[in-house]
């Protein structure tokens, strides 16, 4: 019997390496599986320096990173100490593990060990839940020689770490330092790493949550082994040892969970690893402030937030916060990425309108632009403080954000040119023809994205901040590149969120650096909200260009803003599209604005890019080019911008010196007479713009004797229209109860004494004082309606009445 039990070591001994040899010559002979490895894996959000911001579980429910191509230093020493001592030097197959094995396990009368490396391990994994008999051994054993021919020990490793079973639904590595610890394998501590390495050889059975003593038994038993080896020395291991094991598995980073649906939905739902732009500094910040601004909102209806921020240098996306907050299943909306919804503009695209015509050389920063009660073609925009100004600068028209002098811009420009503006400015949710939008284009008759809205802005700062079109000239090309840190070339982009992907071209820039610097200085001017309006009085004010925009109805508030660095895009709203009074872009997004780039780093304002401008000698009055001996001053345009229009509000008057009152050469001799030149809005414009301008002086009488006998009385006349405009069509609704409606008309006069008497095809219908309105009714038609003053002054207009369609209750 002791021969027999003496022999069989020997015997045992010359079997495993008999059948190591077999192993060795099939491993030769043998395919491995493409892929290795096709689990499904999760959906992986990286921010630019690689921390994890978010995660989405696999398709087959377990949490399964993708996998990386190393693993770290300490984990990878405490996994070889731990399952395979001489993985370094075997090639897949331990013979002498193998012979331990065989050894133990004739011993104890069963399978005890295996002897499987680290290597046989990882293609036993590959192959699923296969039943452990010494036939599969022997295929894991093959095939792990073969995986070893073509693949290194590093990269083995990782395969291992990316695939071993770490208790429950969590699977490799890296989700289970971030379900057990709350960080990334790089920055565990030999503890942390010592029980990673040790918890999947029986994950079933030892798991943090249970079997506790057995897991800390196994985990400090590797640390000693680590510390008899020298790979950590007696103070780390006594701290290791300190060290308690983790509670329950932690939540996983939920930092853009908006994006990781978004990118993951583009995809298919297939996982990958995204690493982003996105700084994650940033990102916790942004996500911050909207998630405080937001419990303020919700008090008011609105439920919803979305904030994005751009570098302008590179193009990047540094925070992308799609919605206030991130809630699933609870029909509340806030699953919803409302960064790529489309919604109503409202007045968010004006600054784009502002600086096109500006290149058309269809207007300066301070031509007078009318603000007066219009209607056209059936629409009639109303200030949203429901007021006119007569005529006001089209800076301060943008600045204020007034819609009837918008809309009488848009109707100049052509909605057809402003539509081909927008889409090559990257506005990609036009689908219509642009007769469909009309002049609502510019008020929120389009819908768009925050996504390209934002993006829009950042081209604008951009190319304002020297980075124009390569025809620019070498000033401009030196300009640009001290602006483009990022090294992007001259031209239109689109924002990127992929660090890997290329930046975005949009093609050439279909503006100029001045239009876009002008522009950027009168959106400085709009006026902040709240403690923000005395920013100017700080002397660390910072300079930022910025609009809001409110929808139709209250249903969205905009704001976007612009600093030399970063383009901030504010959204606020419901998903579901329901409006709130409060719902307005300066009361609603505007504070988050702020909020947000008041934690920006900052850096100097554009400088003004004097090769890009060129000086015009303009009349202070009305924006216009200097004609007639106006009082002047000098103004900017775009270099290569054409604005030629004289102005055509300043005439000269001739004056009886001693009354003050208009003459001319039928009624006083040439040399009685003073002459002037006396700047004169149009009757309708001036009705209005005298409210709001104190120092504004009415053209004076003629004197009495005067007046009869002037022709240019009559060709000048001092009452004027304001609705309608010649040749307008009016449809005129029924009312409640089905009775027929009345068309109102307006008129003015620069006398606000005068009387206007009114006729209808030469039928008189009433006479007015103060306030020209007539509510007429009215046939359907062509028709002309004549106002006369009592010196005998008119004006006429000439429109049709739409007739109804039987039964349709539309006109014809």
């Amino acid at each position: 019997m002791r021969l027999l039990w003496a022999r069989r070591p020997r015997r045992a001994a010359v079997w495993a390496c008999a059948a190591a040899g077999f192993v060795v010559a099939s491993g030769f002979a043998t395919r491995l599986p493409d892929p290795l490895f096709d689990d499904p894996v999760s959906s992986v959000l990286e921010a630019r320096d690689g921390s994890l911001l978010g995660a989405r579980i696999a398709s087959d429910g377990q949490w399964r990173f993708p996998g990386r191509d190393s693993v770290p230093g300490k984990y990878a020493a405490a996994v070889i100490a731990a399952e395979d001592q001489r993985f370094r030097w075997h090639p897949g197959v331990d013979p002498l593990a193998l012979a331990r094995a065989a050894w133990t396990n004739l011993r104890a009368g069963k399978v005890v060990g295996g002897g499987s490396t680290i290597t046989m391990q990882v293609i036993r994994m590959s192959r699923g839940s296969r039943p452990r008999t010494y036939r599969e051994k022997f295929v894991e054993a093959a095939l792990a020689l073969r995986l070893e021919l073509g693949t290194d020990k590093d990269e083995v490793l990782a395969l291992y770490a990316a695939h071993a079973p770490f208790g429950g639904n969590v699977v490799g590595l890296e989700a289970a330092a971030w379900r057990y610890f709350g960080r990334g394998p790089a920055d565990l501590s030999w503890a942390e790493a010592a029980m990673l390495a040790v918890l999947p050889n029986n994950p079933g059975a030892v798991h943090p949550g249970r079997s506790r003593a057995e897991l800390l038994e196994k985990r400090d038993r590797l640390l000693g082994r680590l510390q008899e080896t020298g790979t950590i020395d007696a103070e780390e291991l006594e701290l290791a040892l300190l060290e308690p094991l983790p509670d329950a598995p932690r939540p996983l980073p939920q930092v853009a969970p908006h994006l990781l649906q978004t990118l993951a939905a583009g995809d298919g739902g297939a996982g990958r690893r995204y690493a982003s732009t996105l700084d994650a500094a940033l990102q916790r910040l942004v996500g911050d402030v909207a998630s405080r601004q937001s419990r303020s909102l919700a008090s008011m209806g609105i439920r919803h937030l979305a904030a994005l921020v751009v570098d302008n240098r590179t193009f990047e996306v540094v925070a992308y916060v799609g919605n206030s907050r991130w809630a699933v299943g609870e029909g509340t909306g806030h699953a919803i990425d409302l960064i790529r919804r489309p919604r109503s503009t409202g007045s968010i695209l004006k600054p784009l309108l502002f600086a096109r015509m500006l290149d058309a050389g269809e207007i300066l920063p301070e031509t007078l632009v009318p603000d007066i009660p219009s209607q056209f073609a059936g629409y009639r925009p109303e200030n949203y403080d429901r007021e006119f100004r007569g005529a006001v600068p089209a800076r301060t028209a943008l600045a204020r954000s007034l819609n009837v002098p918008a809309v009488w811009m848009l109707r100049r420009h052509g909605v057809d040119r402003f539509y081909d503006f927008l889409r090559g400015m990257g506005m990609t949710t036009l689908h219509r023809p642009p007769g469909d939008y009309g002049l609502t284009l510019v008020l929120g008759g389009a819908e768009g994205t925050l996504w390209d809205i934002t993006g829009m802005y950042a081209n604008v700062a951009r190319i304002g901040g020297g980075a124009g079109s390569p025809a620019s000239g070498q000033a401009a090309g030196e300009l640009a590149r001290g602006r483009a840190a990022g090294g992007l070339a001259p031209g239109l982009y689109r924002p990127r969120i992929l660090a890997d992907a290329p930046p975005a071209t949009a093609g050439r820039a279909p503006l100029s650096v001045g239009a876009a610097w002008l522009t950027l200085e009168a959106l400085v001017d709009v006026a902040r909200p709240g403690a923000e309006s005395q920013w100017r009085v700080f002397g660390d004010g910072r300079r930022v260009g910025w609009k809001t925009g409110t929808s139709y109805g209250h249903r969205d508030g905009w704001a976007v803003g612009v600093t030399a660095r970063y383009t901030v895009g504010v959204w606020a709203g419901n998903a579901s599209g329901e409006g709130r009074p409060e719902l307005t872009g300066i009361g609603a997004a505007a504070p988050v604005l702020f909020d947000i780039v008041n934690r920006l780093e900052g850096e100097e304002w554009f400088p003004r890019p004097e090769a890009h401008l060129r000086e015009v000698k303009v009349c202070r009055s009305d924006g216009y080019r200097a004609a007639g001996g106006c009082e002047t001053t000098v103004g900017w345009a775009p270099r290569d911008s054409h604005f030629e229009r004289p102005s055509p509000h300043h005439r000269t008057v001739h004056l009886d010196p001693s009354s003050g009152l208009r003459v001319h050469g039928r009624c006083a001799s040439v040399h009685a007479m003073s002459h002037e030149t006396w700047f004169v809005l149009p009757p309708g414009q001036e009705s209005f713009y005298r409210r709001w301008n104190a120092g504004y002086r009415p053209l004076p009488a003629y004197r009495a004797d005067c007046a009869e006998t002037s022709a240019e009385a009559s060709a000048r006349s001092p009452v004027d229209f304001l609705y309608p405009d010649d040749g307008t069509r009016i449809y005129i609704p029924v009312e409640l109860g089905g009775r027929k409606g009345r068309a109102v008309f307006a008129a003015a006069h620069r006398d606000p004494d005068a009387t206007l008497h009114w006729h209808l095809d030469d039928r008189y219908v009433g006479s007015t004082s103060v306030f020209h309105e007539q509510a007429l009714d009215v046939a359907d038609g062509w028709h002309v309606v004549t106002v006369v003053d009592e010196m005998g002054n008119r004006a006429r207009r000439g429109f049709e009445v739409l007739a109804r369609a039987e039964g349709a209750g539309q006109p014809r």
